[in-house]
């Protein structure tokens, strides 16, 4: 028997209030991936990190840890339980929706994500010659939700509709820090951002469930969909019909706003880190942006492209394991079981932290470094499976990750062709938890033409915050987002 690495409550609490993310991580790290218990207060969760007990919790003994209890709670108020709940509702919404984010399936929706991401690139064009600095988490979560909208939701949501759901997601996706922070907080009483949250999940459902009712209208007895083969609302409601012989508006509305959140919101907040991690890294942006010239020249960046891209592809997966959309993924413990030789008792919570199992010095080499070149083919199996875990692992290994990644692709790509993006306030920035973390300044980038070798002393910023931490301007990098989607 072991026992855990107890943070006692007065040491605990004062650190997570102060920085929960890296507070967190850094408490896992230096546990050196030994399990950690944290007391605070009412309950007292296991912090697990090491690869093999994310293994045990995720995959071999998964149906032992349970997506319930009060770190749920917060954001079941707006996405139900349906693709991101446990049991039988899950499983009737995975055998679902699967079919729906297959490799092949998100490579054949391919045209239309590059043609969604060519126009919006195309809509820069005045920023960039005005000199016009733009917000980048706004940026990102503009394109990426214009493409979700295009790829799953076909002609059934307008770009109009689609950016008025922007602000509703966004506001709950920032508005559950305090209850993912203190979950004991009985619902009764009202704390820091749970007015926000409640309207914005209440305008979300005016939004949703008139598409949903619409398409049900529009659905033929005989199955035709009423001309729209490729949009999830109307497959949605067909699959419901087959499986339970009638189409639960509730159900349908969950899936559709847990699989709209997940392809959108945990999407934009990665890319958005990915410029402070450029800024800071000069070499690595100046090979991204080699790489991209000689394969997409002046743009628009095609489908056909990404497979040429292989050094923005490990990009991308070294932002992952420094940003993972999932920054903690909750367990509740169904029976009496040990991890690590540590006994855990039924009805536990189980916090597994993607952000620490990230950076245990034991499986990475200088964790704390940015670094694509860990991701070249030749060292890339190296590595202990599940000591990368961003989409999370076993049965709930979220769906979206194809779909990420040529999204992910795609942007940047069609961006880096046209543009070059210039961080002009490098700082250290603060790291805001809630369905996914996001800076709490703005990072304002100023979109320069792709040629540009100088940024033209009018344009530059006064003085540039020194860089620290990991990858420099930022220290440490949907709880249930990509890293637990489905």
């Amino acid at each position: 028997m072991t026992k855990p690495r107890v943070l006692p409550f007065y040491r605990a609490v004062p650190r997570l209030m102060k920085d929960p993310v890296a507070e967190l991580a850094r408490m896992g790290t230096d546990a050196g991936g030994r399990i950690v218990r944290l007391d605070i207060g009412p309950f007292r969760p296991y912090l697990v990190s090491h690869p093999d007990h994310v293994q045990q919790v995720l995959k071999t003994q998964w149906s032992n840890f349970a997506r319930e209890g009060m770190f749920w709670r917060p954001l079941r108020r707006v996405t139900g339980r349906s693709i991101l709940g446990d049991g039988e509702g899950w499983a009737s919404s995975r055998r679902i929706l699967q079919p729906l984010f297959t490799a092949r399936r998100v490579a054949s929706l391919a045209e239309d994500m590059a043609e969604v991401v060519a126009g919006h690139v195309g809509e820069l064009e005045r920023d960039a010659r005005t000199g016009r600095l733009v917000d980048a988490a706004h940026l990102m979560t503009t394109i990426t939700n214009q493409t979700v909208i295009k790829v799953l939701f076909g002609g059934r949501i307008s770009r109009e509709v689609g950016e008025r759901l922007l602000p509703e997601f966004a506001t709950c996706a920032t508005s559950i820090g305090f209850r993912l922070l203190f979950p004991f907080v009985p619902y009764s009483m009202r704390v820091p951002g749970d007015r926000a949250f409640l309207a914005a999940a209440q305008r979300i459902d005016d939004i949703v469930y008139p598409l949903i009712e619409e398409a049900r209208a529009e659905d033929a007895p005989d199955g035709d969909d009423g001309g729209r083969p490729d949009e999830l609302v109307s497959a949605l409601i067909r699959a419901r019909m087959r499986e339970d012989g009638a189409a639960d508006l509730r159900q349908v509305r969950d899936d559709l706003v847990s699989i709209y959140g997940a392809a959108s919101e945990t999407t934009a907040m990665a890319l958005t880190w990915l410029w402070t991690l450029l800024h800071d890294h000069p070499e690595v942006n100046a090979r991204l942006r080699d790489e991209i010239e000689w394969v997409v020249g002046d743009g628009p960046v095609r489908p056909s492209h990404v497979q040429e891209l292989p050094y923005l592809r490990m990009v991308l997966q070294e932002l992952l394991r420094v940003h993972p959309p999932g920054w903690i993924i909750p367990r509740q413990v169904v029976a009496d079981t040990e991890i690590g030789g540590v006994p855990v008792k039924a009805g536990s919570q189980v916090l597994v932290s993607p952000y620490t199992t990230h950076r245990l010095e034991e499986f990475w080499e200088r964790p704390l470094e940015f670094d694509p070149e860990r991701w070249a083919p030749e060292r890339e199996q190296r590595r202990h499976r599940y000591a990368y875990v961003p989409f999370g692992a076993g049965p709930h290994v979220c769906l979206g990750q194809h779909l990420f990644h040529l999204q992910a692709a795609l942007v940047v790509a069609g961006l880096l062709a046209r543009y070059r993006p210039v961080l002009t306030n490098p700082q250290r920035f603060t790291l805001v938890p809630g369905a996914s973390v996001r800076p709490k300044e703005a990072l304002l980038l100023r979109l320069l033409p792709s040629g540009t070798d100088e940024e033209p002393d009018a344009w530059r910023p006064p003085v540039a915050a020194p860089a620290i931490g990991v990858g420099g301007a930022h220290d440490w990098m949907w709880p249930m987002g990509a890293g637990d989607g489905a």
